[in-house]
């Protein structure tokens, strides 16, 4: 499974998510990265700060703030 990417947050607070090359779309929140599109199908918002699949950029899970 390919790592998920999240870029810093953008000048809005959104945050770009990508996994395999896609761009999946932007977050507004941990709640906002949906994992199902890349078979990570009932996760939390905890499941995501702790999992290395996940890779935050320019801040780490709970930096939504530009």
């Amino acid at each position: 499974m390919a790592p998920v990417i999240v870029y810093p947050p953008d000048e809005d607070g959104g945050r770009r998510v990508r996994a395999d090359g896609v761009i999946l779309g932007r977050a507004f929140s941990i709640g906002d990265i949906s994992l199902q599109e890349v078979g990570l199908r009932g996760w939390d918002e905890m499941d995501v700060v702790r999992s290395g699949l996940i890779e935050s950029r320019g801040g780490g899970p709970n930096a939504w703030e530009h």
